[in-house]
């Protein structure tokens, strides 16, 4: 009887009694819904922008070349139709241009093909461009022409007589670019406006006596 009454004892205290939590070790994270680690933010403003004046990088030691590869790797169908309508659709292409032909302007200025790592859109935002990445043996280059006066913008055009009242103007041109935002996780990739120095032109105004 006195045994009945142990193993009695000994049933109730066991279900009564907390169960020890299910150890959390070697369960597997979830696949789906974590966003991927990236040291900076899409519209956030790139180390390289402390080393320049201008709204782009043409160097930057932290442009996030193998995230876009992978990405370009996953999205290669998506991505080639993107660029392939950039390309077709951006009026006065400059891609493939590396040399500069002689020009001549009333107001003097430098011209050079460029290829941005980083640069500031329309909206006033930093973005990440896609540029000398290569997937699938497709290297993706993306070129534009810009052109900065290389005198004070409103002084007067030196190649204008004195009699006519001129003042040299900074032009711009808008350029679109394919851009890469690790914000978007499902397809990191778009298509936008940036404004460009497009050429230093002259204003010339009235005859003046």
């Amino acid at each position: 009887m006195y045994i009945h009454l142990l193993i009695l004892a000994s049933l109730l205290a066991g279900a009564l009694s907390t169960p020890e939590p299910e150890p959390s070790y070697n369960k597997p994270s979830p696949l789906y819904g974590v966003p991927p680690k990236y040291e900076q933010a899409a519209d956030e403003i790139p180390h390289c922008a402390k080393n320049t004046t201008k709204s782009w990088c043409l160097e930057d030691s932290k442009y996030p070349q193998n995230e876009i590869r992978d990405a370009l790797d996953e999205h290669y169908q998506n991505v080639l139709a993107f660029y392939k309508d950039k390309l077709a659709n951006t009026d006065n292409s400059v891609d493939g241009m590396d040399k500069l032909h002689d020009e001549f302007y009333l107001c003097p200025s430098s011209t050079e093909y460029v290829r941005p790592l980083r640069a500031i859109n329309v909206e006033g935002k930093w973005r990440t461009i896609v540029n000398g990445v290569e997937s699938y043996g497709i290297k993706y280059t993306q070129t534009a022409r810009v052109e900065e006066c290389n005198v004070v913008v409103g002084t007067v055009c030196p190649l204008v007589p004195s009699c006519y009242a001129s003042k040299c103007v900074q032009k711009n041109i808008f350029h679109r670019f394919l851009v890469f935002n690790p914000n978007n996780y499902k397809f990191p990739f778009t298509i936008e406006k940036f404004k460009l120095p497009g050429s230093c032109g002259c204003a010339v105004g009235a005859f003046e006596a």
